[in-house]
């Protein structure tokens, strides 16, 4: 399966707690126009940042949606303020803390 490039790689799950990575926080991002160049630069700078776990291009009312882990409400106010907000081409955030992760996996279902 790796040689046809269905495992693409492996992994090691940690405790986020443990690592003083609990808080969850999602954050939609509304981009102050919509070109490549703007998708380009938001994209490599996003890639960039550690406490980003998952970036996504949507469709939608917004234009990004964003997964980061950080240590707590605090350290969200840092990433938010100092960093996520000076990404190229942000005109506004919409942010959601996760109070309860009810489902969390990796995992992709195979179609019988």
């Amino acid at each position: 399966m790796e040689r046809e490039g269905v495992i693409t790689g492996y992994t090691t799950l940690l405790d986020p707690a443990s690592l003083k990575a609990a808080l969850v926080v999602f954050v939609q991002i509304r981009l102050s126009r919509t070109s490549q160049d703007i998708f380009a630069k938001f994209k490599k700078a996003a890639i960039a940042l550690p406490t980003v776990q998952e970036c996504y291009l949507v469709s939608g009312n917004f234009d990004y949606l964003i997964k980061a882990r950080v240590a707590d409400m605090n350290a969200y106010r840092d990433l938010l303020g100092e960093t996520l907000l000076s990404l190229p081409g942000v005109q506004e955030s919409t942010s959601y803390v996760v109070m309860e992760e009810v489902k969390e996996t990796l995992n992709v279902q195979i179609p019988d």
